[in-house]
């Protein structure tokens, strides 16, 4: 039987791989949880006015299966939207308005933009639609040991090329034109990844269904998730960094010490089976590996800073060509890719709690407004935006990777039973995704650890799962 099992970092990747662990293995597995920061990682709060705001990571798709498994297992609740309009700026005008009436919406998305809309949702809907497989094949007990093969067991091939292509490139092929991408495709992207058009199709994809389908929040916080989880598994928790995992081999087995320090000094402790989650990267983190050379030396890549300003203050209306504040309806401002405009996105956000008598702060009373940028903004920015403020707090993250480059996926298993979570943000970073990966890192090691390996990267998944029912 497998005895003790570790997991580095308990954000969400960590507290979901630490659940599937124990459901897939038992619940007579123990489970340490290493962590320096805090439980929630990336999934943080800030607190304006006594209340919490999400500062990242905040809108979950609809059809995030795992992620609404955990809501309902945790007894928590989904936050209901609070409706508002968004329109994309170009630094001089807004080149597209949401109003109202969805009809009218669609209408003048016809009026610029010809049947560019109608292409994107079908490539959306058929990347998505060969996606939600992954749920029947984890259902079925299969894992896969490479993010390629995974890849290929939803979409074939075609899914593997989608992490090698810009999202540009895939959309100008199905008939989309340039000036769609330009207004449209790159706000959206700039928007959730703070990036350009050149990301990859895939993480593309991702990132435009959730901005077209509906989606939702955990109310009280996304990060209950991860704490919520910890607690369900009786995971011990240990508040320190990893530096490395050395490996030892005990009858026939390898054994994994695994090196930490803490607030008390260093310490090390032995497990079976270790599940890496946070980023093994050179900028990122300074782990060492001893007594083996895990396969992820020539991993290239680099992480996008971005900068969250959660700002409270009074917007000014007139930079976005509203001298009137009470007449600017837009609650969402979305960007083109224009050189001189120094932010991304901006939106009126809502706390993290909403009570059932909750409304949106009138465009020309103060509001907590979240700012998306790469670089933190300074006095003369703050002051385009805003007429006058009362706080400002700001984070800054090296939260996605550097999309542009094309290269090869980082590897999962790296080595017997020692794995590798984050690399699956290199093929598109969301709650969900990260969920799926969990499930297939804890599928795996099972599989792995049972010698089950026709559970393992089996091809024509779709035909067998079939049968099997």
């Amino acid at each position: 039987p497998l005895s003790p099992a570790a997991v580095v970092g308990a954000g969400l990747g960590g507290s979901a791989a630490a659940y599937f662990l124990q459901q897939h293995f038992g619940p007579q597995v123990q489970l340490d949880v290493y962590e320096a920061a805090g439980v929630g990682g990336r999934l943080a709060t800030v607190t304006v006015n006594k209340q919490q705001y999400e500062s990242r990571g905040a809108s979950i798709h609809a059809l995030s299966l795992h992620m609404q498994d955990f809501v309902k297992i945790l007894g928590l609740k989904q936050r209901r939207e609070v409706a508002g309009k968004s329109a994309i700026f170009s630094g001089e005008h807004f080149v597209l308005e949401e109003t109202d009436w969805y009809l009218l919406n669609l209408f003048r998305l016809w009026w610029h933009y010809g049947i560019s809309f109608l292409r994107l949702q079908m490539w959306v809907e058929e990347v998505m639609e060969k996606f939600m497989r992954i749920y029947k094949y984890q259902a079925h007990g299969y894992a896969f040991s490479s993010l390629e093969e995974l890849l290929r067991s939803l979409g074939g091939e075609a899914f593997v090329n989608m992490t090698q292509r810009s999202v540009a490139e895939s959309l100008l092929e199905v008939g989309v034109t340039q000036r769609f991408v330009d207004d449209v495709i790159a706000a959206v992207l700039r928007s959730s990844y703070g990036q350009s058009v050149l990301v990859p199709a895939f993480a593309g994809a991702m990132s435009l269904a959730g901005a077209q389908g509906s989606t939702w929040a955990v109310e009280g916080g996304n990060k209950l998730v991860c704490s919520g989880l910890l607690k369900l598994t009786k995971a011990n928790v240990i508040s320190a960094r990893v530096t490395g995992i050395s490996l030892h081999s005990s009858e026939g087995r390898a054994l994994y010490q695994v090196h930490y320090e803490s607030t008390e000094g260093q310490g090390s402790a032995f497990y079976d089976l270790v599940v890496v989650t946070t980023p093994l990267h050179p900028s990122r983190s300074n782990f060492t590996f001893d007594g083996f050379d895990p396969p992820i030396a020539d991993f290239p890549g680099a992480f996008q800073p971005s900068v969250t300003s959660v700002v409270h203050g009074y917007l000014n209306s007139s930079y976005f060509g509203f001298p009137d504040p009470k007449l600017f309806p837009f609650t969402s401002i979305l960007t083109t890719d224009t050189p001189d405009l120094f932010f991304h996105a901006m939106d009126n956000i809502c706390p993290v709690n909403i009570s059932a008598a909750f409304r949106r702060k009138q465009p020309q009373e103060a509001a907590v407004w979240r700012v998306l940028s790469r670089q933190p903004l300074d006095k003369q920015q703050l002051k385009t935006l805003f007429r006058s403020y009362y706080s400002v707090q700001v984070s800054e993250w090296q939260t996605y990777p550097r999309y542009d480059a094309a290269r090869a996926l980082p590897p999962v298993v790296l080595h017997e039973n020692l794995f590798y979570l984050s690399g699956v943000e290199w093929v598109a970073s969301s709650m969900e995704m990260t969920a799926v990966a969990a499930k297939n890192v804890a599928l795996l090691a099972y599989n792995r650890w049972h010698q089950e390996l026709e559970k393992i990267d089996q091809k024509d998944l779709m035909h067998k799962v079939k049968t099997e029912l």
